[in-house]
């Protein structure tokens, strides 16, 4: 478990440098697929359902919510 737990730390660590070059509405994009798949996988872990399901479900959302925002937030 803890090997996991140092993965993901350190592909989250990577992504994060990745983002350096990229623009506002793809930096929302990801971030907002990131955040919402560890909400969705946390929601549904919480409430019995499969974790799997939870992340793919909420990385859509949170990926399509953070793409809008970015494209806010350049002024399209």
């Amino acid at each position: 478990m803890k090997k996991t737990g140092w993965a993901l730390a350190l592909a989250m660590a990577l992504a994060a440098t990745a983002c350096t070059n990229m623009s506002a509405r793809e930096q929302g994009t990801i971030s907002g697929a990131a955040i919402g798949a560890a909400a969705g996988a946390g929601i549904a872990a919480i409430s019995g359902g499969s974790g799997w399901t939870g992340a793919a479900i909420g990385g859509v959302i949170g990926g399509t919510v953070g793409n809008i925002k970015g494209k806010q937030q350049q002024g399209y």
